[in-house]
């Protein structure tokens, strides 16, 4: 089935809402009112259902008209970069790349790609929600985001998963802690000693557990924490240890501590891209994925025999 409406009339949904009122709605679009209502009412006819609630004093979206706004912003905003990107030639080419990230990829390498992608690119601008795995692919399901970079586990039928690189979970440690000199630990190397994790809530604590779990292991944590920066913030201060994705931990040389692998069962995490099945990526976005893939297997040394993401 398909929908007739036009670009006005979502502009004219999103308006109402972000200004909260027709009134002003109408003087910022330089509409009328009524014209400003029949293209409201146009959109829901289109759509079979209210997406605002009208009252003699406040105008606020729906159920379903909140689950619209994000769709409905980004599809703008795709819009108007396309209509500035026919205008540029080359490589000045214009767009807006939007992706919902995780935050320790965020942190440690998305930005090592953005860099280069600018430097070819250098009109193109991002959006980025660095977001846990959860929420992350909430924001590629409702069509807030192009793509996501998460880890496997959805189940949603509607969504693809493009795998990566592996991640394994290692060991942080200050460099006086004892497990600092072996060179490898198992995980019954652990019990003795404090441990820092992330909440239940965190999609990395439930893979941990899951996995520890079918090889009949429980450790004992003594520090839960939100944030894996905040668990290397208390590790730093001598609180305990860690066990974290390698990702979300320092790279390269730092000045109070080391990781470890951890072995038998070595465990990791699955890193890679999501997106709508059936969906298309906007030129830059295409563009920007093109290269995200090529660098990452680079950076991550992953074997070229790997099957590659489809992108």
């Amino acid at each position: 089935m398909s929908i007739n409406c036009e670009i006005l009339d979502l502009r004219a949904f999103l308006s109402v809402v972000e200004l909260e009122g027709f009134h002003r709605a109408a003087e910022a679009l330089n509409v009328s009112q009524p014209a400003l209502s029949r293209r409201i009412q146009k959109l829901e006819m289109a759509i079979g259902a209210p997406l605002l609630e009208r009252t003699t004093r406040h105008v606020s979206p729906t159920a379903l008209g909140t689950e619209l706004i994000p769709l409905v912003r980004r599809m703008l905003e795709e819009f108007d970069g396309s209509l500035f990107a026919v205008r540029d030639v080359g490589m000045q080419r214009s767009g807006l790349v939007t992706i919902a990230c995780l935050p320790t990829a965020a942190f440690y390498f998305l930005p090592t790609v953005i860099r280069q992608f600018n430097a070819e690119y250098p009109n193109i601008r991002f959006r980025i929600l660095d977001l846990p795995a959860i929420d992350g692919l909430q924001a590629v399901a409702r069509g807030e985001v192009e793509f996501g970079i998460n880890i496997m586990g959805t189940s949603d039928p509607d969504l693809i998963f493009d795998r990566l690189v592996e991640d394994p979970f290692v060991l942080a440690a200050r460099m006086d802690h004892p497990l600092a000199d072996r060179q490898e630990v198992g995980w019954s190397d652990l019990e003795p000693f404090r441990l820092i994790t992330v909440h239940r809530s965190s999609g990395n604590r439930t893979l941990l557990d899951a996995a520890l779990a079918r090889s009949n292991i429980k450790l004992r944590w003594f520090y839960e924490v939100t944030h894996l920066s905040t668990s290397l913030g208390l590790v730093e201060a001598g609180l305990g240890i860690s066990v974290l994705p390698q990702m979300a931990t320092p790279q390269g040389d730092h000045p109070f501590l080391v990781t470890r692998p951890i072995r038998t069962p070595e465990i990791s995490r699955t890193i890679g891209v999501v997106r709508r099945r059936g969906g298309t990526l906007s030129p830059a976005a295409e563009r920007f994925l093109d290269m995200l893939i090529g660098t990452w297997r680079v950076e991550s040394r992953v074997p070229e025999d790997r099957p590659p993401a489809t992108s």
